[in-house]
């Protein structure tokens, strides 16, 4: 079932990463700039692993993750939330927007599909039966537009440019645009902080929030960390892992990344000296929304 936490009408904050494999540099400058906002506003901040799909986990990658974000200091509130616990929140969300007549089978592959938009190849087919068919949410040609507060005004015509989108994947898994949006909702959050790469996203999560009467949270898109030849940091691309012998270097690192100016004095310090410094001085509006290339 879908509900909202509103126990507290504080500020609440989350960092939700993929078990796909270790917290590397950009992982961490979104985890640090997640924890300070939350922090700095005297806010919650929650840990969710976001464990559905399993196809593409990596064994001990939840385990390495926890660890990572202990090792900086970045405590959690509250035990880790896991989507893979949040099936019968998402099923009662889909059956929520079937009812509406939001949604319909598809069975078009990505083979049979261009890249792009999707062209609606399925939307007016009557079918009873949704074995290995996915579900998408139906879309109209309204502008989707929201405030981030580094990336200013952003909008997006989701027909335009998506199509009807995937709720439900034909292998079962719920997708990410419907699983985010239920989360989010269920634990109260307030104001989402992220890399700039889910920028794009957001207009489909607003349309499903819009269509389950769930509260938009305020977003704030975080440059992101790019490799020299000007690539974002991941798994695909071999991004390091982070040293967690060196905690208090990758914490003033992160923070000279997001232009707080951490003075020369911080190098000598303890990581939990460096972490109370950091939510005293946090200024999100000296972040430059630019991504940009960052020694790691």
């Amino acid at each position: 079932m879908v509900s909202i936490d509103r126990s507290s009408s504080r500020y609440v904050g989350r960092f939700a990463p993929s078990p796909t494999g270790p917290l590397h540099f950009g992982s961490v400058v979104a985890a640090v700039a997640s924890y300070l906002q939350a922090r700095s506003r005297g806010g919650r901040w929650i840990v969710r692993i976001e464990d559905i799909d399993p196809p593409r986990e990596e064994p001990g990658a939840t385990s390495a993750i926890l660890k990572t974000l202990d090792e900086l200091g970045l405590e959690w509130d509250g035990a880790v939330r896991y989507q893979s616990h949040m099936s019968a929140s998402y099923e009662y969300a889909l059956e929520r927007l079937q009812s509406s007549h939001m949604t319909f089978a598809c069975t078009c592959s990505r083979k049979k599909l261009v890249r792009g938009r999707y062209p609606g190849t399925c939307r007016d087919a009557i079918t009873k039966d949704l074995t290995g068919k996915s579900i998408r949410v139906k879309v109209d040609g309204s502008e989707i537009a929201f405030n981030d507060l580094l990336q200013g005004h952003y909008s997006q015509n989701i027909e335009e440019i998506i199509g009807d989108y995937i709720v439900k994947r034909a292998d079962g898994f719920y997708a990410y645009h419907l699983a985010v949006v239920v989360d989010d909702a269920a634990d109260g959050v307030s104001e989402i902080v992220r890399g700039l790469d889910l920028l794009s996203s957001t207009p489909r999560q607003i349309h499903l929030q819009n269509l389950l009467g769930l509260t938009t949270p305020s977003y704030a898109h975080i440059p992101l960390v790019l490799s020299q030849s000007g690539t974002k940091l991941s798994k695909q691309t071999a991004a390091p892992a982070i040293d967690l012998a060196s905690s208090c270097a990758v914490l003033i690192r992160a923070l000279e990344f997001l232009q707080q100016a951490p003075p020369p004095s911080l190098y000598q310090q303890t990581r939990n000296e460096i972490i109370q410094w950091a939510i005293s001085n946090w200024n999100i509006a000296a972040v430059n929304g630019i991504s940009r290339a960052y020694p790691n």
